[in-house]
């Protein structure tokens, strides 16, 4: 008969277990043993749970604890290369995009690459092209994600590499951008930014180890104790380069984050001849930190690209471009090859997340992963959900599919959306809180590097559905879809390790991980201000398996 051990460990102050199914569930106290909460209760129940010679960590008057936070979308290791190349986040004109390359430019070797991401047509005024960067790096190879990484600026010589001209069709889900004459103009849509992005040379295991260690750090400094990284844009077909810096990372034992890496389309045969499975470690991991993730695949593109997948087309505005076709979107990877991969990656034991933004990409993606819930331990996600019609709501409890969400997308898009997808932005966009009223899981993150890495501003945008960045006078965005700030801090603690299959992880009661977040009380007060003090917190202190990780 096995007995539950003594704690060696006592954390004493107002503390958010999350137990149950709503609200805080304050307690007085946890105890920790062997990096697991062995109670949580009074002060006195702790007590007697308690070791005799247990540590106390006493939170100050004015702090509380919640469980650690899991970005269940963090393109962790391009967020980490991002550190080093062109930011364009806050470019607003085509003159910043050119004197950032260009400085840019001058400090790289003249035969390497200049890589970069951030920038919006929508900010930057039209949209750029190769001509600017030839204003900016005569010659030079350029290539720059726009902000929400479905579309690629490339400079003249980066499209001669690609083989990139007048001549050049546009590939399936891929749109070429053209000008009246039909000739490209340096902007690439979807798969067509493959035809350049392959072309540039591919870092080191170490140069993603070296850039992953100091993101990481900082990722646990804000209270993120997990991620669910999708991956990036990759021709690899085996599990070499991202998840390889991963392994190293994990054998090492230098991994202080709990991470789930994904795999794409074209990595599943190699899954399948390593004869891995999500949820399944990833090599040597003394922490056990590291277990593979989901397939990831996309069905459409983006709001900013004019390329979600819609059931009715964009709004028009006097004087704007045509968008692909015709304002409905593009289809990354039709609705039947959906199906096929998520089948497939089924038969293997690997669970599937797709991207959807648009309606008819959610309803798609909602066809697709319906025949594989339950097939793992895994639950099937639908990644950004940006755009639902209301008969989809109700399908995801329905069908055990989880909607991914990242909130702080409102702060970024809400004006756009509304433009664009005019009065379906507040009546169907972000719809958090319609999905979480069927008892749907809803796990959130940020997405960066699309979006920064702190997700306090993302917790507090489900709940005001608007941002302090805003012109003042701005609406919040369809306020119904707003959440609770309890339920959006279990969407950011709860839900994302039970879609990953993990039931000892999220909340502060016995038989969990003691991952845990000190913060300054008023973060938690309600009601949630914009701008206020959720949307600036900062962890005073961060446990991981009941060890301090990070203090400030």
């Amino acid at each position: 008969m096995s007995l539950t051990p003594r704690a060696t460990l006592v954390v004493r102050g107002r503390i958010a277990t999350l137990a149950g199914d709503d609200g805080p569930a304050w307690v007085d106290a946890i105890g920790v043993a062997d990096g697991r909460v062995v109670a949580a209760g009074s002060l006195d129940e702790v007590a007697a749970a308690a070791g005799p010679a247990a540590r106390v960590l006493q939170l100050r008057p004015d702090e509380a604890a919640v469980p650690g936070l899991t970005d269940s979308h963090l393109h962790l290791v391009e967020a980490a290369l991002a550190r080093s190349r062109v930011q364009l986040e806050d470019a607003d004109s085509i003159a910043v995009l050119v004197g950032r390359v260009r400085d840019h430019a001058e400090r790289a070797p003249a035969d390497a690459w200049v890589l970069g991401a951030g920038w919006d047509p929508d900010r930057l005024g039209r949209w750029p092209t190769a001509d600017d960067l030839e204003d900016a790096a005569p010659g030079r190879r350029v290539a720059l994600w726009a902000h929400d990484h479905h579309a690629l600026l490339a400079s003249r010589a980066a499209l001669g590499d690609g083989g990139v001209g007048e001549s050049t069709a546009d590939p399936a889900g891929g749109v070429i951008r053209r000008d009246e004459h039909g000739r490209p103009t340096g902007v690439l849509h979807e798969v067509a930014a493959r035809l350049v992005a392959r072309r540039i040379p591919p870092p080191t295991v170490e140069d993603l180890r070296g850039a992953m260690r100091p993101l990481i750090a900082e990722l646990v400094a804000l209270g993120v104790t997990a991620v669910h990284d999708p991956g990036g844009l990759s021709e690899q077909r085996d599990l070499t380069g991202p998840i390889d810096a991963y392994r190293a990372l994990a054998a090492a034992g230098e991994l202080s984050i709990r991470a789930h890496p994904c795999i794409r389309p074209e990595q599943l045969d190699a899954a399948e001849r390593e004869g891995i499975r999500s949820g399944q470690p990833l090599g040597p991991d003394p922490l056990d930190r590291l277990r593979l993730g989901w397939l990831k695949t996309f069905a459409d593109g983006s709001l900013g690209s004019r390329t979600a997948a819609l059931l009715e087309p964009l709004e028009r505005s006097a004087g704007e471009a045509e968008p692909p076709n015709g304002g409905y979107g593009v289809w990354l990877t039709p609705p039947r090859e959906l199906q096929a991969q998520a089948a497939r990656a089924a038969s293997l034991g690997i669970a599937t997340q797709i991207h959807g933004i648009g309606d008819a990409a959610v309803r798609a993606a909602l066809d697709a992963l319906a025949p594989t819930v339950g097939a793992t331990s895994l639950v099937p996600r639908i990644e950004h959900t940006q755009l639902v019609h209301p008969d989809d709501v109700p399908r995801f409890a329905a069908l055990g599919v989880a909607a991914s969400f990242q909130p702080v997308h409102v702060r970024s898009d809400a004006q756009k959306a509304r433009r664009l997808w005019g009065e379906r932005a507040d009546a169907s966009s972000y719809a958090l809180g319609a999905i979480a009223r069927t008892g749907a899981l809803i796990p959130t993150g940020t997405d960066a590097p699309v979006e920064p890495i702190d997700p306090w501003p993302g917790v507090a945008c489900a709940v005001t559905r608007a941002a302090p960045t805003w012109p003042s006078g701005t609406p919040p965005l369809g306020l119904p879809n707003a959440v609770s700030l309890w339920r959006s801090v279990r969407a950011a603690c709860v839900d994302p390790p039970l879609t990953a299959g993990e039931h000892d992880r999220g909340r502060l009661v016995p038989g969990h991980r003691a991952d845990l977040v000190v913060l300054p009380a008023g973060a938690l007060a309600e009601p949630v201000e914009v701008g206020g003090a959720l949307w600036h917190a900062r962890p005073r202190l961060v446990m991981l398996d009941g060890e301090v990780v990070a203090e400030a």
